[in-house]
């Protein structure tokens, strides 16, 4: 059934010119590096140090070639090919959607004004943080899954894997474009210590909590790309409604390839659920892991890890912070441009829900202050649709079983929750009641050590490991079977 909702309007037509991107330069590129030597040597200069990055943090499986998607223009159709490509030899690149030179502000307290081409003094201390935070996650996710690769389920998996590795590797060029293009010393600074940061480091940790955790496994994974790289999704659709030009077409396109690592954990996470219902039914057990299948509490518990994380990515609900970015023209809603509202919501209130006296109480904010909030109810809105679709096949296999995102509350540790103990149902808990119950809903360490133990890589083309079903189709209209990475050969 199709659904509508009052407070947007139609989608905006794409305007602008398509342009090719120049893969003759050492940098690839669409934004005329060439023409800015000073720019173009401080990247050169940067490039190595990122090669070196790749080399000792990124993917640990060597391979010889690997079927990888390259960007080859900022169109809206065809705007890729698929080849072989040594990893270390993948172009990343700069590229950013071209520019509407009547392109006006929408929102805030310059809605009406043009567009920003440079950015504005008052606002640059804002702007080098937004862009800080958002480049340090790229990296981040690549050191997680530096591993996964040991234990691939199939071919078709790992390239998967590695195709959202280069991709995340793009997206940090992309935001160290913008820091030394257009922040001077400091944004070269920053660059720099874009790559000293590292995923779990004691000393040197990522910015935000969620990318110090560790990837512990395939599931773990499919969770992330489902869960945490869809915060990354709507984060990049705030920052492309953005009132400073550069940054709103480098997230616009960023949000191309950005569906492919969300499509990963849809599809990876349906393909679990597929084969753990085809295990239950054919054994009539939920105890499938003796049968070389993930049990459904755990993948449940999972899930709820992983969502409880991911939403604490949206920070406070009520944030003064936002509120300035919104107010500023430096960070909007998502879908900015469709809301049938005045754009900038100094009079307007919502409702937020939030624990007093043991109890969940409902209060009136003022909507520009719970911009986050805003934000965080369309991402649930949108994870409720996985959950969905992964429940039909529950349906389909004619068992009880759903899975369900938990509270809001659940799990917190940012935010009204932080300082609460909720229950996925939605229930106050105090500290003993959490302490009981805890081990039902998060995963426990022995839960992770049997889903590890099924971890056992598959590298025959057109095999999959027997916890997860085969996908419906393969990649670019390849099959299932296509030898999707392949690895160097000892010579006899």
């Amino acid at each position: 059934m199709t659904t509508t909702d009052d407070r947007l309007g139609a989608a905006p037509e794409p305007t602008g010119p398509v342009s090719r991107i120049d893969y003759s330069e050492r940098i690839p590129n669409n934004v005329d590096l060439a023409g800015d030597r000073k720019l173009q040597r401080a990247l050169e200069r940067w490039q190595p140090k990122f090669i070196d990055w790749w080399k000792s943090l990124g993917p640990q499986v060597p391979t010889k070639e690997v079927y990888l998607r390259t960007a080859v223009a900022i169109d809206r159709d065809g705007w890729a090919v698929y080849d072989f490509v040594p990893m270390e030899e993948y172009r990343w690149g700069i590229f950013l959607a071209e520019t509407d030179p009547d392109r006006e502000i929408t929102f805030g307290q310059h809605k009406g004004e043009k567009a920003w081409t440079e950015v504005p003094g008052e606002y640059r201390a804002e702007l080098q943080r937004l862009i800080v935070v958002q480049g340090d996650t790229e990296p981040a996710s690549v050191e997680q899954q530096r591993q996964l690769g040991a234990t691939a389920p199939s071919l078709y998996d790992m390239r998967n894997l590695f195709q959202i590795n280069v991709e995340e590797g793009r997206h940090l060029w992309a935001m160290v474009y913008l820091l030394q293009a257009f922040f001077g010393r400091e944004g070269r600074e920053e660059a720099e210590e874009l790559l000293r940061r590292n995923s779990g480091d004691y000393d040197n940790p990522r910015i935000l909590g969620a990318f110090n955790e560790d990837t512990t496994d395939w599931l773990n994974f499919f969770m992330f790309t489902y869960f945490t790289d869809r915060d990354g999704k709507y984060q990049l659709g705030t920052l492309k409604e953005s009132g400073f030009d550069p940054l709103a077409r480098t997230c616009e396109f960023m949000l191309k390839e950005e569906a492919h690592h969300m499509f990963v954990g849809t599809t990876g996470i349906q393909r679990v659920v597929d084969r753990t219902a085809e295990l239950m039914k054919e054994h009539g057990t939920d105890d499938i892991l003796q049968h070389g299948g993930i049990p459904f509490a755990i993948i449940q518990k999972y899930l709820n890890q992983q969502f409880s994380v991911s939403m604490d990515l949206f920070g406070s609900e009520l944030s003064s912070n936002a509120a300035a970015y919104y107010t500023a023209g430096l960070k909007g809603r998502w879908q900015e441009r469709r809301r049938k509202d005045d754009h900038q919501l100094q009079d307007q209130t919502r409702e937020m829900t939030k624990v007093e006296n043991g109890e969940l109480v409902t209060e009136t904010v003022p909507l520009l202050n719970a911009l986050n909030l805003d934000l965080r109810d369309e991402y649930v809105a949108d994870c409720e649709n996985g959950i969905r679709r992964w429940n039909q096949a529950l349906e389909d296999a004619g068992l009880p079983h759903r899975l369900t995102l938990p509270h809001e509350g659940f799990n917190r540790q940012v935010g009204v929750y932080a300082d609460s103990k909720v229950s996925p149902d939605g229930e106050v808990l105090t500290q003993e009641q959490w302490d009981a119950k805890v081990h039902e809903w998060l995963p426990s360490e022995q839960d992770m050590a049997d889903v590890r133990s099924l971890m056992r890589p598959v590298y025959e083309p057109g095999e999959f490991a027997g916890w997860i079903a085969p996908p419906a189709q393969g990649i670019n209209k390849l099959g299932v079977e296509f030898d999707y990475v392949r690895f160097w050969q000892e010579d006899n």
